[in-house]
Order: structure tokens, then C-alpha cells, then sequence
């Protein structure tokens, strides 16, 4: 009779380890599958812990990752549970619930704890390798970025060289002849249509040039609230034309920067131009500045057409741009982005279709005015 029980505690111990081992195995293979999303992998290892319990049928289980919970079918909370904590070797990621009712008076074995805590590590080591793969694709993108910059740089700084030249003698050469007298109105005009068109040429030469970093910062104290003013100064009347408000919101107290006045002057100019054309129809600009710590934050918002989130991630990239050819030729928030790289700075960008755009960068102060 002995044997006969010792028997069936055996098959019974060989079926519950062959749900578990099921369990390990099934799991393993969800991990395996890098199109699953997070969400989905988590939900499908978590809907197998029940039937790995004893009682599958009155057995149910909660998951907790990065404060999102995840439940198995017919969940219902009990004070009969197992409790595993998941987490990583930088910090705490949540916890894996198993339970059985209360009123079933359903015991746990002990096969049954150690699962639970193996369970627990497996899905650690999951969310680990998981944000281990997406930091490592994003440090990839980020060099494969770099480098498609530093292509476009070398490329331009080459490009501008080549065309200063023969741009500078067209534009001189124009201006010798509009000097002449007497000439017909006509070749007055397409001359200075000629003049216009250099000028506007070797706009887009110096941008190359500020973008490739050819241009050297001249760096000194700058008074970033008297930078501003001058510089909307000069785009006051533009903007009235077009029916756009320019707000300043100026703290008086903010200390001064080290930067190069003309390039910070781009900066200002490019976001308010990239700006105005985002408000065909008028609109409004606020720009601001603000001491944070050791930072002056000037922030310059817009009641714009917005972008979204693909249009963000690309802004900064040479020659992108959402405007007509006419319009625009994709270099101003790149060479934003280069200049505030070679400060040192930096510049964030928030915007949503139909909600405007919020520009925001972050500049070191004057250490002889810091304390």
C-alpha cells in the first residue's frame, strides 16, 4: 500500500514539474520573438502562470513592470498569494502576484514559491535584455545620424568654397554695371534682380559654411535680453506684415552668456523666420528668458501649424524641409542645431499638429557672473 501512495505522489510531482518546465519553456520562447512589443510579450507570459499552478482552474496572476499591471483571466485579488519582485541590477522594475481564493483554503507547495521566484527573474532578465537592445539601436541611430552629418558637413564645406568664388565675381561684376550710366530701366531692373539673386545665393553659402562649423564662434559676454531686442527689431515690421504678435517675456535679472553675438543672432532670426512661416495667417510669438540653475533658457513659442513626431525627429537634418522649394532650403534649423552644438548649448523642440511649436535652449552662464 506503501508503494502505491509513493507512487502516485510521484506521478503527481513529475505533472507538476512538466507545467512548470511547459511554463520556463513557453516563456523562453516569447522572448525569443523580438517583433512582440513589450505590452503584448508581458500579457501572453503572464496568461501562462495559472495552468503552471496546482489548481489551475482557481488560480490567477498580476504582473507589474515600470507601474503598467497586467492580469490573467477571472483576476480577482486575495490575501492566498506569492509574491516575487522583479527588477534589474540598476533598480526595482515591480513585482509577479499568483493567488488562489480565499474561501478555497488552497495551499501553495513549495515547487510552486520557487517557480514563482524563477518566474520572476526570467521576466527580469527579459525587460533587461529588452532595454539593453532598444539602447543599443538608439546609440546606433544616433551614430548613423552623426555620421550622415558629418558627410553633409565635409560635402558643404566643399560646395561653399567651390561657389564663393564665381558668386562673388557675378555679384561684383553686377554691381560694376549698375554703377554705368546711363542704362534703360529694364536693364536697371535685371540687373538688380541679378544683385538679389547673389545676394540670396551667398545667404545660402554662409549657412553651408556655419553648418560645416567653417565659420569659427567669436566667443564673449553677451547680454542674451539686449540680444533679443535688437534682433526683433528688425523682424518687428516683417511680422506686423504678416499679421504676427511678438511678445516678450524678458526676465531682467537673467546673467549673460559666453557666445558669439552674430551666430546667436542667426539662431534668433532662423526660429523666428521658421516660426513666421509656420503662421501663414498671423499668429503669435512669445519669446522668454529665464535663469534654471546654472542655465539661461530662451524659449520662443509659436501659434503655428505644429509638427509631429516624425516631422520632430528630422528637423535638424540638412536639407529636410516640409516647405516649398521656393519657400525654404531645409538649412536654418540645421544650422540652429550647429551652432548651438558649438556652444556647447543645447536645444529641445515640443509640438503637436495644430498646437504651435515651443523651441527651448539651454545655455550656459557667465561663470564670472554665476555666483
Amino acid at each position: 500500500m506503501t508503494n502505491h501512495v509513493s507512487l502516485e505522489d510521484s506521478v503527481f510531482a513529475l505533472k507538476e514539474r512538466i507545467k512548470e518546465l511547459s511554463c520556463l519553456y513557453r516563456i523562453a520562447e516569447l522572448a525569443s520573438l523580438p517583433e512582440l512589443e513589450p505590452a503584448a510579450l508581458l500579457q501572453q507570459a503572464l496568461n501562462l502562470v495559472p495552468p503552471a499552478m496546482q489548481y489551475p482552474e482557481h488560480a490567477c496572476a498580476h504582473l507589474m513592470v515600470n507601474g503598467v499591471s497586467y492580469y490573467s483571466e477571472r483576476f480577482q485579488a486575495s490575501t492566498n498569494c506569492l509574491t516575487a519582485g522583479i527588477s534589474t541590477q540598476i533598480s526595482s522594475l515591480g513585482c509577479l502576484e499568483v493567488f488562489y481564493p480565499d474561501k478555497q483554503n488552497l495551499k501553495f507547495l513549495p515547487e510552486e514559491e520557487k517557480l514563482i521566484d524563477t518566474l520572476a527573474q526570467h521576466i527580469s532578465l527579459i525587460m533587461e535584455r529588452r532595454s539593453i537592445q532598444e539602447n543599443n539601436a538608439k546609440l546606433q541611430e544616433q551614430l548613423r545620424h552623426a555620421d550622415r552629418l558629418a558627410t553633409i558637413g565635409q560635402l558643404s564645406a566643399g560646395i561653399a568654397h567651390e561657389i564663393n568664388e564665381p558668386l562673388s565675381a557675378i555679384l561684383g561684376f553686377a554691381q560694376l554695371v549698375l554703377a554705368e550710366n546711363p542704362l534703360t530701366d529694364n536693364a536697371t531692373a535685371d540687373l538688380q534682380k541679378i544683385v538679389n539673386a547673389s545676394l540670396h545665393a551667398r545667404e545660402v553659402v554662409r549657412k553651408l559654411m556655419l553648418f560645416s562649423r567653417q565659420v569659427p564662434p567669436k566667443m564673449v559676454p553677451v547680454d542674451i535680453n539686449k540680444l533679443i531686442e535688437d534682433g526683433f527689431y528688425f523682424l518687428e515690421n516683417r511680422c506686423a506684415k504678416q499679421g504676427v504678435q511678438i511678445i516678450r517675456d524678458l526676465d531682467p535679472s537673467v546673467p549673460s552668456v559666453i557666445a558669439d553675438p552674430s551666430q546667436m543672432h542667426q539662431v534668433l532670426v532662423n526660429l523666428s523666420v521658421n516660426s513666421m512661416q509656420a503662421m501663414p495667417n498671423g499668429g503669435l510669438i512669445q519669446i522668454s528668458t529665464r535663469r534654471i540653475d546654472n542655465d539661461v533658457q530662451i524659449c520662443i513659442r509659436d501659434t503655428g501649424e505644429g509638427m509631429n513626431a516624425e516631422v520632430m525627429q528630422r528637423i535638424f537634418i540638412p536639407f529636410f524641409t516640409t516647405k516649398d522649394i521656393d519657400q525654404g532650403t531645409g538649412l536654418g534649423l540645421s544650422v540652429v542645431h550647429g551652432i548651438i552644438s558649438a556652444h556647447n548649448a543645447s536645444i529641445k523642440v515640443e509640438s503637436e499638429p495644430g498646437k504651435g511649436s515651443v523651441f527651448k535652449i539651454l545655455m550656459k552662464v557667465n561663470s564670472e557672473e554665476s555666483s
